[in-house]
């Protein structure tokens, strides 16, 4: 018995875990992009793994989609979720221990004949080991349902940085703009207020030229306002201090897919994709679930090895048997929900795919129409930017009157912001169409010259 028990000592204290602190910390946030290290063997798209991650130059939209994957404070979650699916896993996986037991009956009074009686004896959960490759195998399907969700994550993070990367570049570009417009009415309304005071103009008159440079300070105070909800958010996504750089540079995002390309990924989107391909793996995980269940119907069964010995000294061994009787639950309420879950799951992944089809189908719809429209500003904005240039000269040598200097000046600031709308616009379709794709083979455009 002394050394059974220190055998069954030793044996426990083997395999033993030990402790070790983890501090918590400052959630400071980085500084600066150059204090993050950007593997691009591990971003999710090809995309992002050929492209030189260089932020001394500035960040352009595929650097933000990087350092948003590498350091998005949401994702780091998200693969801390996975550690725990796959240990979950790993726990699924292991056998169950034996159970052993003990026991000495010692005697209140020594007696002739009569010994201290003992009885050891080990014993193992069968049902647990019948069961164990249908709970291994959900529980590894459940583990790449988690990989799956977090490659999905990582391709809705890219989205939405880039999706940032545009609001903040077009929102700066309309501050240029505003900036500029409220300069330009700065001598209007100087010249104004001249003839006011000399009595040249009466306040009904000088109404529209007060009126507009009071507009455009509000209009630029509000954009600027917008522009510091967008930098925060870009910031947070990005896991960036409060007060860090954001050197942007580059144009937006843009993809122009062909009807072939679009076909080819609408093909392979059940076997592309990583939400779908998440839901699949969830579907897989609740089969081998139901059938653990349907399995646990039957009699669970324990089996067991003992020695033992009488008070007399007699000596003798056995076998144990412990079989439940299946004769009220018989595991019935447990199937009918795995069978309940199961049926949610196929749903839910077709319902799915349904949508995004839909969805797709609307994007090209808008593609070239958006296109169109990005043109016909963009020429448009050129137009009245030259009608304001001409105006400006001409209403500087008396050639033009204020009011109607100030209309073309206003026709050309609507012109130009309207046309920033339209890249954004033209911007955000291409990326919800690249992610509802599931794509890997529509490249962006090529990186332009810095934004103002």
């Amino acid at each position: 018995m002394r050394h059974l028990g220190a055998w069954i000592c030793l044996s426990l204290c083997a395999g033993c875990a030990t402790y070790s602190p983890l501090p918590l910390g400052d959630g400071q946030g980085a500084r600066d992009a150059s204090q993050l290290s950007v593997s691009t063997a591990q971003m999710p798209l090809p995309a992002l793994r050929e492209h030189r991650f260089d932020p001394s130059h500035g960040l352009d939209v595929t650097d933000v989609a990087m350092v948003a994957v590498a350091n998005n404070p949401d994702l780091k979650l998200l693969r801390d979720q996975l550690g725990i699916a796959r240990a979950q896993a790993f726990a699924a996986g292991l056998l169950p221990d034996p159970q052993i037991t003990l026991n000495q009956e010692f005697l209140d009074h020594a007696a002739p004949g009569y010994t201290t009686s003992y009885a050891y004896g080990i014993s193992e959960d069968i049902s647990s080991l019948l069961l164990r490759s249908l709970r291994k195998s959900a529980a590894n399907s459940q583990a790449e349902q988690v990989n799956l969700d977090l490659l999905w994550a990582e391709w809705q993070t890219i989205a939405q940085a880039r999706l940032l990367f545009n609001q903040v570049t077009s929102l700066r570009a309309q501050q240029h703009e505003l900036a500029a417009e409220q300069n330009a009415l700065a001598v209007v309304d100087g010249e104004v207020s001249k003839a006011l005071q000399r009595g040249n103009l009466t306040y009904d008159g000088a109404s529209a030229g007060l009126m507009a440079y009071a507009d455009a300070g509000k209009r630029l105070a509000d954009c600027t306002t917008q522009l510091h909800q967008a930098e925060h958010d870009l910031r947070v996504l990005l896991g960036f201090a409060p007060d860090a750089p954001l050197p942007l540079l580059g144009e937006p995002f843009e993809v122009a897919p062909t009807p072939g390309q679009v076909q080819a990924a609408l093909d392979e989107l059940p076997r592309r994709r990583p939400d779908l391909l998440a839901l699949q793996a969830g579907y897989k995980a609740q089969e081998a679930t139901l059938r653990g269940a349907i399995r646990a119907q039957f009699p669970a069964l324990n089996f067991g090895l003992d020695r033992q010995t009488d008070n007399t000294g007699v000596r003798s061994r056995g076998i144990n048997i412990g079989l439940t009787l299946p004769l009220f639950d018989r595991n019935r309420g447990n199937i009918a929900i795995e069978q309940a879950t199961r049926q949610q799951l196929k749903d839910d992944y077709e319902n799915r795919l349904l949508a995004t089809r839909n969805d797709i189908r609307e994007l090209l719809l808008d593609q070239d129409t958006l296109a169109q429209q990005r043109e016909r500003q963009q020429q448009q904005a050129t137009r009245l930017d030259q009608a304001r240039d001409a105006a400006e000269h001409a209403w500087q040598h008396g050639l033009l009157d204020w009011p109607t200097y100030l209309s073309i000046r206003a026709n050309a600031l609507n012109a130009d912001l309207d046309a920033i709308a339209a890249r954004d616009q033209q911007s955000q379709q291409a990326i919800a169409l690249e992610t509802l794709l599931g794509s890997t083979d529509l490249q962006p455009s090529s990186v332009a010259a810095a934004t103002p």
